[in-house]
């Protein structure tokens, strides 16, 4: 039986963050340097259907390819539906079937413990990205945490992943910096980003 881990408490992350974004917050630049906070929250939603998807290998349109983000795409509902979405994401993973065999997510056929892995990374660093870019504190549960070092790791060249890393070349952080900006660092992100300095080197 493959190792089965809780998405829960990263979507249930998620879900807060996003309740706490107010609507002039929105076209507000954020780590992702082609998004806008609108066009992130619109590529959680993207994501959340897509890993969903993965854990019940219904592989299909939702799997076909990488859920880009466009906050013209929200609509009205986003705050009600979204959480929703991420909460139907933790349930399919939960599921033990959910982390055998292989599935496919972003178009690329994959075994399912590692989209399993994927998705909660996503949650974590794009957790972070949102908190950044809306200007809320992050307090990533110390599990999820962990799980998404051991995965970034294997991609930033760490354990003989490639030095391109997750979102980018990976950004050197001090050995004995906290755990979450290790991981962030190893993702390709510069943990010291915020909203403000982004807004004034636009």
């Amino acid at each position: 039986m493959t190792t089965m881990f809780d998405l829960g408490s990263a979507a249930t992350q998620m879900s807060r963050l996003l309740e706490g974004v107010t609507d002039d917050q929105l076209t507000e630049p954020t780590p992702c340097p082609d998004y806008t906070l609108g066009d992130l929250i619109d590529h959680v939603s993207g994501l959340s259907n897509a890993f969903a998807t993965a854990a019940t290998k219904d592989v299909g349109s939702e799997t076909g390819q990488g859920p880009d983000g466009d906050a013209s795409r929200l609509g009205d509902d986003w705050r009600s539906r979204i959480p929703k979405e991420l909460a139907a994401l933790a349930h399919a993973w939960r599921n033990p079937d959910a982390w055998e065999g292989m599935t496919r997510a972003g178009g690329i056929d994959l075994p399912a413990a590692i989209a399993g892995k994927v998705a909660l990374n996503e949650l974590v660093i794009h957790g972070w990205d949102v908190a950044r870019a809306s200007q809320q504190p992050f307090d990533c549960d110390p599990r999820a945490l962990s799980t998404s070092m051991e995965f970034v790791s294997t991609i930033s060249g760490q354990e003989g992943g490639s030095p391109d890393g997750l979102f980018g070349p990976a950004v050197d952080v001090p050995a004995g910096a906290p755990l979450l900006d290790r991981v962030i660092g190893l993702s390709g992100r510069d943990p010291s980003w915020t909203a403000i300095r982004a807004s004034l080197e636009c």
